[in-house]
């Protein structure tokens, strides 16, 4: 499990680097609010709308070779972004980034389930972590390059990506191990699954997107705008995100003893007065609060996507191509939007709005059904960790 959450975290290192690369690449290229936006989209959308496919090709024949290629694939894309003279292979770059990130997450989290054994919930936290830590750490990384280097620097983007694809090219066959036995196709047959509670899932992971990735775009900007300096916006979002690594490793083992949905309803219960406090109060009352909004926004990531596998026990590739990669790319969507608000109305209405994605995912999730009955046969053994 350690080489696969290592994995999450080196490729969510190069997409979490984007928000800190905005401000330094706004400046360089002159960019409006919405066309920085557009870069997380681009980087969201390329990721996002070929992960389900990525998915269907890890359940149909099996892709572990996706792993350290996904890796580097990301790191070498961001890596890239901070050197493109201008901003269409920018977009480029990102892009690419992107495609790696989606070559990763299903077969990553597939692997993930496999390895956790009963508690799910639990193993399934401990791989989306990694990620965490990734986004959080990205940021702080990025920058301190850049402040160092200049926009150059951002070349070194690339060395996690690399370093940890190595590893994972070295532990391929080990990790194959981990695979369970086929069960006969009809086992696996879409009747096992349940339909309308893996919609309404999706659409709760949308919503609470409109908060993660608005706030992970907009905090930056919002802590230059109040007239802080790019390394406090830094600061501030990775207190976000490291309180977000710090909630799903909490949502897990709560999840597993207390049930996946109480655990959903109560964070983003939590999660709008939140952000509507860091807005409208500021200061250290606002960091206290964008600080715990990260732990209970971002601290349901691991607990939706074994709701997701559950939710389709045959797919479990595509259950999490399409858990992750809707996150990821309704996100993307969500910070544009916000961007034009940004620019249209001002930057303070913009990062309001992301207060309102957890209050509709809120009213969702109490429609949300249980998960069916388990019956994919898996190895007793897949309790091990890696």
């Amino acid at each position: 499990m350690a080489a696969l959450s290592s994995g999450h975290l080196a490729t969510d290192l190069a997409q979490g680097s984007l928000p800190a690369l905005l401000p330094f690449l706004k400046a360089e290229f002159d960019l409006s609010y919405t066309m920085a936006s557009a870069l997380v989209l681009a980087a969201t959308i390329s990721s996002s709308l070929i992960q389900p496919a990525f998915g269907v090709w890890s359940d149909a024949r099996g892709a572990l070779w996706l792993l350290p290629t996904g890796v580097a694939v990301a790191g070498i894309g961001m890596a890239a972004a901070s050197v493109a003279p201008n901003y269409p292979l920018i977009l480029l770059s990102v892009l690419i980034a992107g495609v790696g990130v989606a070559a990763y997450h299903p077969e990553g989290s597939k692997f993930a389930s496999f390895a956790s054994g009963s508690r799910r919930a639990s193993g399934m936290s401990f791989f989306s972590v990694g990620g965490n830590i990734g986004f959080a750490l990205g940021p702080v990384y990025a920058s301190a390059l850049i402040l160092a280097l200049g926009l150059h620097g951002g070349l070194l983007l690339a060395v996690p990506g690399l370093v940890v694809a190595a590893g994972l090219l070295f532990l391929l066959r080990y990790l194959g191990e981990f695979a369970p036995e086929q069960a006969p196709r009809h086992e696996r047959s879409a009747a096992q699954s349940e339909t309308r509670g893996l919609t309404l899932l999706l659409v709760v992971v949308g919503l609470r997107s409109v908060a993660h990735m608005g706030l992970f775009t907009f905090i930056p900007l919002w802590e230059i705008h109040k007239g802080h300096g790019e390394a406090y916006g830094t600061f501030v979002l990775a207190l976000f995100l490291f309180a977000g690594a710090v909630g799903t490793l909490l949502g897990g083992p709560l999840a597993d003893r207390f049930g996946r949905r109480p655990v959903l309803r109560y964070s983003f219960m939590a999660a709008t007065p939140l952000i509507l406090v860091y807005v409208l109060v500021g200061g250290p009352l606002g960091l206290l609060a964008v600080t715990l909004a990260g732990a209970v926004v971002i601290g349901t990531f691991g607990v939706s996507l074994v709701m997701s596998q559950e939710y389709m026990p045959g797919r479990v590739g595509m259950a999490s191509g399409l858990s992750i990669g809707l996150a990821i790319g309704l996100g993307g969507v969500a910070a544009l939007v916000l961007g034009a608000l940004a620019d249209t109305i001002d930057l303070r209405t913009a990062v309001l709005a992301t207060a309102a994605g957890p209050a509709l995912a809120l009213a969702v999730s109490s429609l949300l059904p249980p998960a069916p009955a388990r019956r994919v046969r898996e190895p007793e053994a897949a309790a091990a960790t890696l």
